[in-house]
């Protein structure tokens, strides 16, 4: 009898439930969905505004790094062109035979301790690795001595066991002939040499080096060569006068010569260096500037976008609300 009573009310209450308007039910998801939908255009044109301003301020940090880079190029350039008299007499005197043949070979490798400065670092790498290759064989030895935390970093990947001697922070204080002959004297202290090959990147201009190999030879191996007429300067024209050997004389010249080379080779290096980041950091300003235009352009289209979409939508609802009156 009770469920016969439920049946005949819910008979009499079907009509007036159908009647009724179902109302959508809204979930926080499809909320989230509606407001990201709607706020597309703003999120946009504030992302394209934010990679502005960082493309901006990268501009100024490369203009400002040029600019300093200009400044310490004319204040080691200078110095750089002098320096070239000092190991020029010594070229003259002793010769420099890069092919020469010895057992015993250190490539002194000079690079930078900071980067952003172009391929000079990766350049002088080749080359060492270049002359290692001609000058190792199997009663030959070869080591690296490493100026510079960047051709350090590089070498330490495949040719650890090689390296006998770094340096670095070599440019952190101005650079003299005292600071370098300190370092030209710890290299001869701490290496058995019959051949020192230099290399580093000789100065050019602001966008042009040229990487060099500079040959400093022992006292023994000068005096070998000058024994059996091999390839040296003029040393065999002057006489000896004095109470010193010619052992003795050859010796303070091949430290001489060693210490006046790095030093020039340092200076030219540091002026590569500068150029180099000179050349770079104006690059990559004018790609900045290039990126800038470009986001520039794509801001004002996409602004002009959302505008033309807001006052469609509004003329749209005006007619709409003309149509309903």
């Amino acid at each position: 009898m009770a469920m016969a009573v439920f049946r005949r009310e819910g008979r009499r209450l079907l009509p007036s439930i159908a009647a009724r308007p179902i109302a959508p039910i809204s979930s926080p998801l499809s909320a989230d969905r509606d407001e990201g939908t709607l706020g597309v255009r703003s999120i946009s044109t504030q992302v394209v505004r934010n990679r502005m301003k960082s493309v901006k301020n990268i501009q100024k940090i490369t203009k400002a790094m040029k600019m300093v880079a200009a400044s310490k190029l004319r204040a080691v350039q200078g110095r750089a062109e002098n320096s070239r008299g000092l190991w020029q007499p010594f070229t003259a005197l002793l010769g420099d035979n890069p092919s020469i043949d010895v057992k015993k070979s250190v490539v002194v490798t000079l690079s930078s301790d900071k980067g952003l400065c172009g391929g000079i670092n990766s350049t002088v790498v080749k080359v060492s690795r270049a002359l290692y290759k001609l000058n190792a064989g199997p009663e030959k030895d070869v080591k690296f001595v490493i100026v510079g935390e960047k051709a350090k970093a590089i070498m330490f990947r495949d040719s650890k066991n090689d390296i006998s001697l770094t340096v670095t922070e070599l440019n952190k204080n101005p650079l003299n002939y005292a600071q370098v002959s300190v370092l030209a004297d710890d290299i001869l202290k701490n290496v058995e040499f019959d051949a020192l090959r230099i290399v580093y990147n000789k100065f050019h201009s602001v966008v042009a080096f040229l990487p060099t190999v500079a040959t400093v030879l022992s006292p023994e191996i000068i005096e070998k060569e000058s024994e059996v007429g091999g390839k040296l300067g003029e040393l065999d024209s002057y006489e000896i006068e004095g109470g010193e050997t010619k052992g003795e004389i050859l010796q303070n010249l091949a430290e001489f010569q060693f210490s006046c080379v790095m030093f020039n080779a340092v200076l030219e290096n540091a002026c590569s260096e500068m150029g180099a980041r000179m050349s770079a950091m104006d690059s990559s300003s004018r790609n900045a500037g290039e990126m800038l235009d470009r986001l520039t352009l794509t801001y004002n289209r996409t602004r002009q976008a959302s505008i033309t979409t807001e006052l469609i939508e509004i003329i749209s609802g005006a007619s709409a609300l003309e149509a309903a009156k």
